[in-house]
Order: C-alpha cells, then structure tokens, then sequence
C-alpha cells in the first residue's frame, strides 16, 4: 500500500506526466482528420451516384424513343421542348429512386431543338450531410454537377425518281433474256424485224415484240424496274423515323410517242403505300409503228426531260420540318435519242440524236444543291441489231461486251452527284442496287445542311 503511494506521489511531480496531456491535445485534429476522411468519402460517393444520374437524365431525354426527339419531328421552329424537361426529370428522379443521404436542392433540365440538333443540357444541386466534420462547425457540403448530350434528329428528305421507260428500256434484261428473245423472233412471223432482242409496245400491231416477250415470260428492263421501285417504296416505309419524314414523286417519259415529255405518275407526297400502288403502273412506252410518225422513233428526249423536272423541284431546304433536302434517283440506260442540233455524237438521218447522255444537263440541277443518284442499267450488246451496231455500239462496247469504261457509262457517272453511281444488270439486282442508294442518300442526309 505504501509503494503504491510512493507511485502516486512520483507520478503527480514528474513533467513527463505533460505527455498524457500533449497526446490528448493532439488527438483532437487527428480524429478530426480522419472524421472529414470519411465525410469527403462519403460525398464523393453521392457525387458519383447523382452525376451518373444527371448523365442518364441528359443521354435518356435525346434518345430516338424519348419524347423530346418524337416532339421535335413535328417542329417547325426551334425552341425548348417541355416533355422533353419533363423526361428529364423524371429520369433522373428514377435513377436515384431509394438512394438517401442527401437533400436535392434544385434540378434543372433543359432540352431544345436547333435546327437539326437536339441538346439536352441538365444541372443539379445536392447538399450531403456531415458526420465528423460539425466537430469544426461544418454540418453540410454542397454537391453541384451538370451533364449535356446531344442527337442529331433525322431529316426530312423529298426523293424524285425519273424514270426511263423509252422504248430501249423494252430490251430483254439479261443475256439469256435476250437469246430467247431473239429466237424466238427469228422466222420474221412477228414483223420485219428479225433477230429482235427489243420488246417494242407498238400500238399498230397487236403481234407486236412486247406481247410476244410477255407470254413467253421474258423478262425486260422496264418490268425489273418497276418491281425494283415498288421494293423501294417498302424500304422507305420501314426506314423513316417520323411518319411523314419522306416524301416520293414518280415520272418518266410518257405513255406513249405521242404525248412524250416528262409524265407525273404520282405526285409528290408522304404517302408511301400511295407511291407503292402507283409504282405499278410503270410501263414501256407505247409507239406507232417503225419510223413512228410522231417522233420518228426518237423517244429519249434527255434535253427537254431534264428541264422539266429541274422545274418541278423547288429549292432544297436544311432537311428540317418543312425544309426538307431534294435528292433525284435517274434510272436509265444513259442513251439519248432525240431531236438534238448540239448532239454529242455524229447524227443520223433527220437531225437524230443518240449519243450517250450530256453531263450538263445534271450539272444544272447539282448547282442549286439537288443531290442526283444515278443507277445506270447497262446497256447491254445487241451483236445482230444493226442499228446498235451501228449508231450505238461505237460508244458502248469494248471488246468482250459492254466496257465499264463506255461512253455512256462515264456520263451517267458524271451526271451522278459523288458517291452516287451505280452501274447494275439486272441480274445483279437492280432492286438492291437502287435501295443501296436510297441507304446511302439518307445517311448522307444526315450530315448535310
């Protein structure tokens, strides 16, 4: 008992007891320390947590199913869309549904269309409260934090397809089209013509070669045409985004010799299975006889054709509602045969024209913004027609056939805008080349304006 008394007593006059008193003292800021340790970590967290939210509140109202994007379709000025505020909203509320441990002081979204672009812009503020940190008179920390995304919206697109349904698009469509065709003209019984691989509508004979092609089942130009452009129609229906995002018109050369000169089979408009119905109608254009007596067999008229449809399409717009783009699909085999004083080519008898098509007059529709996609059906050999072989053939043919370096496909090439040029025989699919370039017409689209 004595020598723990003696113990006491030491301690009481010993100065080294002032380190009990120092480490107490210092214990203070090192709990402290560790204390706002664990709050910042702790906010760090619900900063995490509330800008991945604030992040999929900005992505989630621009996406191609959110409110915002359906809203802007219909739009024909620019602004901000208030369902798409809303959405927002209400994606960042979801995304933080049952997460506590902080007061949300203010939320604001902000989602507006620009033209062709649609922006989501959302900020938010958030206080955590502190545990360790009241010990130095620190009882919140505020969180802020903002996110913005962007979409482009997809345009508004008006396509124009001119047709070529002069009497050369009557040829049969393949080499073996055209051996049946020619055999089956060879004793003459269908008219003078012999060894004939065109199936000309001539009104005068009722035995005429496109009957004849009809009921022994060959296949010509005009009739994988048509089928191509009906499947073209399919294919805009099931790729636009809004419902009147496109818009079809379909022409060609007329019904007949008589009335020849750019024809409107349907009007330009959105209805797409309207479009499709009247594709249907497409057909090879109707003459009267050998050395026809209206136009003299010269049934291609390119410098009077391409004129009228410059006139029949208005100024292209930025591709937004109401101001949509202009695109032009020319399908033909790229060989004029008209009336033509400036013609490319040396003339036959009576000023006839036939000569590959004249860049020119593409140009003129390109230089007021008209993008043009040009599928050309080649032109395939006819070795026993002789006015192919005569008039024709100088300017197609290379020396197994057709060369991809002919005349006439160069033209069609240069009339094409970049990027747009298909040369296909119909046994390569006309129907997939002429959807490839309406594919490629709408995501050049959107990157234009």
């Amino acid at each position: 008992m004595r020598h723990l008394s003696n113990l006491l007593a030491r301690f009481c006059r010993s100065a080294s007891g002032n380190v009990a008193v120092t480490f107490a003292i210092v214990c203070v800021p090192v709990i402290s320390a560790v204390g706002c340790g664990v709050d910042y970590s702790r906010a760090n967290q619900m900063r995490a947590k509330l800008q991945s939210a604030v992040d999929a509140a900005s992505v989630g109202a621009v996406s191609r199913t959110s409110p915002a994007f359906i809203a802007a379709g219909s739009m024909t000025s620019d602004g901000v869309i208030a369902a798409g505020n809303d959405d927002a909203t209400k994606l960042f509320n979801g995304n933080m549904s049952g997460t506590s441990g902080y007061t949300l002081n203010s939320l604001t979204p902000e989602v507006k269309k620009t033209g062709a672009v649609l922006t989501a812009s959302v900020s938010y503020s958030a206080t955590v409260p502190m545990m360790f940190m009241t010990v130095v008179g620190i009882k919140t920390m505020t969180l802020q934090g903002s996110s913005k995304a962007t979409a482009s919206m997809p345009r508004y697109v008006d396509f124009y397809l001119l047709l070529d349904n002069s009497p050369s698009m009557g040829v049969a469509a393949t080499p073996d089209d055209v051996t049946k065709m020619v055999n089956a003209t060879s004793d003459g019984k269908y008219g003078s013509n012999r060894y004939c691989a065109f199936a000309c509508h001539d009104y005068n004979d009722s035995n005429n070669f496109y009957n004849l092609a009809k009921s022994i089942g060959v296949t010509t130009r005009i009739d994988v045409l048509r089928s191509a452009t009906q499947q073209l129609m399919d294919r805009a229906m099931q790729k636009q985004t809004y419902p009147n995002q496109f818009r079809m018109a379909l022409y060609d050369f007329g019904a007949a010799s008589k009335t020849i000169g750019l024809r409107s089979l349907f009007a330009l408009s959105s209805n797409l299975s309207s479009a499709k119905s009247a594709a249907g109608g497409i057909d090879l254009m109707g003459v009267y006889g050998n050395n026809d007596s209206y136009t003299a067999d010269k049934d291609t008229p390119f410098t009077t054709v391409f004129p009228a449809i410059n006139n029949e399409i208005s100024t292209p717009g930025d591709g937004t509602t109401g101001s949509p783009l202009k695109y032009l699909f020319f399908v033909s085999d790229g060989v004029a045969d008209e009336s033509n004083a400036a013609c490319l080519k040396p003339k036959a008898s009576g000023n006839r024209c036939q000569s590959p098509i004249n860049p020119a007059l593409c140009t003129t529709l390109k230089s007021r913004g008209i993008k043009i996609a040009v599928l050309y059906t080649t032109y395939l050999q006819l070795p026993t027609n002789n006015w192919y072989m005569n008039w024709i053939d100088p300017f197609n043919a290379g020396p197994f056939g057709p060369s991809p370096n002919s005349e006439i496909a160069q033209n069609m090439q240069a009339c094409a805008s970049d990027g747009f040029y298909f040369e296909v025989s119909p046994t390569q699919g006309i129907s997939d080349a002429l959807q490839k370039l309406f594919d490629r017409a709408i995501a050049d689209a959107r990157i234009a304006g």
